[in-house]
């Protein structure tokens, strides 16, 4: 009898499918398959690769599927549910004069944090529908639905003619859902297209919408939700405690008991898996910054963390500001990197690197700030993602953010939420069991006053 479920993160890189014990979380198999790259992206790439990954791990002994997908990506389809263009996705920032016109259009940001607790960046899904009745009515004229990344593939594996269905945490990224309503905002949808589209049924948290057709065949399929939801939704944060991911984005989100409602735009007001509130602090620039800072010093990622923790905190003035490719929050899409206070002194390249990971954490750390702006205070961060593997970020980190600091065991995070959504989904109740913790690494006063120093330096030359 089958007894697994499988958890699927589709991101902006690649499928990764995880074959999941339900009755401790534990990691029996696991896939993944690359994606193509841009900020564009046809959804039959990411179809074909869930497919492929599926066939690898094998489903004879799996009874359930859930999809946690990259937030915000616009797939418009067809009377026929096929997509009438690539896919944009929540990184491509063309949309951010459209994003600007609607702000104004609906009154402002108040407004906007109001009615759906997200005033829109170009991330947000209503400005990639504005973009294209703009800029390509033709394939406009053809659009009868809208979806994002994982309601997409979630119809996929319950076969085309399946209803569509999303849930509470991806739609609030829409900006045409509200969290405070737990409703659609047709008039938004229609503010930003210029008419009505069709769009998915939002599933409850844990709703077993159906079974799997083809690679899926027979298995129950959990509703699927937003990446940052399924991080959360394996994580179980505690009050208090802020996680910090450092992936391709970098994102800094807690678990809430109401919905917020932001007018500056630094925190999204989302909706979680779970029936409560994810707000989220969302930077485009997080681990690749250690990439290019490496390749700019010509060393590998190992020897890159040994320069950065040969220098002192502060990097002796040199402070870099990461805005590499554009920036979300703050809203900047056609900023780029800058270096300052270069001098023949900290002109090393130990300071060099010690300013590319003090530069990405503090663009997070203004994150944490913004979080308790808004009524959602932190006392220690988790730390997850790519980026966190670095020994010169898990030993910087408590010196940019001024508190406890624990880096999680590497997981697929975003793979773990899906599979529990889908052992949800299977067995009417959310599973009991809880990902491993280590020891929190505390600051001490000497990191207290570092964070206050870096934080007040790189806040002046961010501007």
């Amino acid at each position: 009898m089958p007894t697994y479920v499988v958890g699927v993160d589709s991101s902006t890189q690649a499928t990764k499918v995880v074959v999941v014990d339900p009755a401790d979380g534990s990691v029996v198999r696991e896939a993944r398959r690359a994606h193509p790259e841009g900020t564009e992206v046809d959804p039959r790439a990411w179809w074909t690769a869930l497919q492929e990954a599926l066939g690898e791990v094998g489903t004879d002994d799996v009874a359930a599927i859930a999809v946690a997908g990259q937030q915000h990506g616009m797939v418009l389809c067809d009377s026929d549910g096929e997509p009438v263009r690539d896919a944009l996705l929540w990184n491509d920032t063309r949309s951010a004069d459209a994003a600007h016109d609607l702000v104004a259009e609906f009154g402002g940001p108040q407004a906007w944090a109001d009615a759906v607790g997200t005033v829109p960046v170009a991330s947000i899904t209503a400005t990639k529908l504005r973009w294209t009745a703009r800029h390509e009515p033709e394939v406009a004229e053809r659009a009868r639905s809208v979806l994002l990344p994982h309601d997409w593939l979630t119809r996929k594996l319950r076969g085309d003619d399946a209803e569509a269905v999303t849930d509470r945490g991806d739609a609030s990224g829409t900006g045409y859902w509200s969290p405070h309503e737990e409703r659609y905002r047709p008039d938004l949808l229609e503010l930003a297209f210029g008419r009505a589209l069709d769009l998915p049924r939002v599933a409850g948290p844990g709703e077993a919408t159906g079974r799997g057709t083809g690679p899926a065949e027979g298995l129950v399929v959990g509703p699927g939700t937003g990446d940052n939801m399924g991080a959360a939704l394996a994580i179980g944060a505690a009050p208090g405690e802020l996680i910090v991911s450092l992936g391709t984005s970098g994102t800094v989100f807690a678990s809430a008991e109401k919905p917020t409602a932001d007018p500056s735009g630094f925190v999204a007001g989302f909706a979680d898996a779970r029936g409560r509130y994810l707000p989220l602090v969302c930077t485009l620039n997080a681990a690749r910054v250690l990439g290019v800072g490496a390749a700019l010093l010509g060393v590998d990622s190992d020897a890159f963390d040994d320069l950065a923790l040969a220098a002192a905190p502060g990097a002796g003035g040199l402070v870099l500001v990461p805005y590499l490719e554009g920036e979300r929050t703050p809203d900047r899409p056609d900023a780029t990197g800058t270096l300052t206070g270069l001098t023949g002194a900290n002109g090393t390249r130990e300071n060099l690197a010690r300013a590319a990971v003090e530069g990405m954490l503090c663009g997070l750390a203004a994150g944490v700030d913004a979080l308790s702006d808004v009524g959602v205070p932190g006392e220690r961060v988790l730390l997850i993602g790519g980026g966190s593997r670095s020994r010169a970020v898990a030993a910087v980190a408590p010196a940019v953010f001024g508190m406890g600091v624990e880096v999680l065991a590497p997981e697929e995070y975003v793979a773990l939420g899906a599979a529990r959504q889908a052992a949800w989904a299977l067995h009417g109740e959310e599973p009991t069991w809880r990902i491993g913790r280590d020891a929190v690494v505390e600051a001490s006063d000497a990191d207290r006053e570092a964070a206050r120093s870096v934080r007040a330096a790189y806040a002046a030359a961010a501007g």
